[in-house]
């Protein structure tokens, strides 16, 4: 999404025993950055022995790179950043893990540039005014995400809870002598949910078969669900900062040389998001309210939009009774490119407000 580079800055105390291995990362972001609705979102949707939200954090148990740990990620009370604990041996892949934290908590976004662009529209400036530092929450795993959606697919968010919940009992595996119970367990890998048991797990047999088909896909190889990370990430921005920060007057065509980069690389990653929408979208049981969801949070398409989302239809309805199609809703919504996903966000965010609940997604 919009992207400034992050600049986090790190402190390890990687010497000390295994057991007390820890680091700790702080992510700058552009203020405003509306914390208590990120965590209301995650909050909302997470899975159940998975990762949790206590005490104002974001807490969960990951493998990366081939080590293992915890994560606990919190504002920071005074700096506009957010302040990760890392503990355990993955604590020494810390400046690794700063860009897919910083992409998952959409730090790289440009709070102005998108409400200057959708407080256009009459319909979502009073929503930008209320909530101007509203983000897309991310995921920490494409995979999990595509589980859930499918799991989500015509119930509630509370329900599709619960039945993932079911599935990471049945399936995955719990992590010996963690000490916190609410993410003692490890997610089902994609060859252990293609040829799991579920039945008896709460749902239709259709949908089952649509969950399993897409885990042997990932399994495979035959779909790839996680997005590259952005090529050499953000190295284009990173030669642009350097060539500010050297008074040197640069060249015309070096200037032009990192034009074309940029235009190479947007090039480029639209045309890996066109492929992985058409490769999830062939798979049965997968229909373009899936795909969408995961481009928003998995893909971090600012532009992605979930057309046939029946909150956002009839939060749109609500506005104008004559846009009761997504079909009819598709003039209106194609105001709010190249923004959409913020604009979902604004409208799902306004009916969670007055439940006071995690609504829509």
């Amino acid at each position: 999404m919009s992207a400034i580079a992050p600049q986090p800055r790190a402190q390890s105390q990687s010497q000390a025993p295994a057991q007390t291995q820890s680091a700790t990362l702080e992510l700058p972001f552009r203020a405003p950055y509306d914390w208590p609705r990120v965590l209301r979102f995650f909050s909302g949707r997470a899975t159940p022995g998975i990762e949790a939200v206590e005490d104002g954090a974001w807490l969960r148990a990951i493998d990366f790179n081939g080590a293992s740990g915890t994560l606990a990620v919190r504002r920071h009370a005074r700096k506009h950043c957010l302040v990760v604990q890392i503990d355990g041996p993955v604590s020494a892949h810390a400046a690794a893990l700063a860009a897919p934290l910083s992409r998952m908590f959409d730090l790289q976004a440009d709070p102005a540039a998108i409400a200057a662009h959708l407080r256009a529209d009459p319909w979502l400036a009073p929503l930008v005014a209320a909530v101007p530092g509203l983000r897309v929450p991310g995921a920490w795993s494409g995979f999990e995400l595509v589980v859930r959606a499918i799991v989500g697919q015509q119930v509630s968010v509370k329900a599709a809870t619960t039945i993932v919940g079911r599935l990471v009992e049945r399936v995955g595996k719990r992590i010996d002598a963690h000490e916190h119970a609410r993410t003692a367990w490890r997610f089902p890998t994609p060859a252990a949910l293609a040829t799991a048991d579920l039945a008896g797990i709460g749902m239709p047999g259709k949908r089952v078969a649509a969950l399993q088909g897409f885990a042997q896909a990932v399994a495979s190889g035959a779909v790839v669900i996680e997005r590259k990370d952005e090529r050499n990430d953000n190295s284009v921005a990173n030669r642009s900062k350097d060539a500010r920060a050297d008074n040197t007057p640069q060249p015309r065509g070096k200037r032009q040389d990192r034009r074309i980069d940029a235009l190479t690389l947007a090039a480029s990653a639209s045309n890996d998001l066109d492929a992985m929408r058409a490769a999830l979208l062939a798979l049965p049981g997968i229909g373009p309210w899936t795909v969408e969801y995961v481009a928003m949070r998995a893909w971090r398409d600012a532009n992605a939009w979930p057309a046939t989302d029946l909150v956002l239809m009839q939060a749109i309805a609500a506005r104008d009774p004559a846009l009761v199609r997504a079909t009819q809703q598709r003039t209106r919504t194609d105001t709010w490119r190249p923004w959409r996903a913020y604009a979902a966000m604004h409208l799902w965010n306004e009916i969670a407000d007055r439940a006071g609940a995690a609504r829509g997604g």
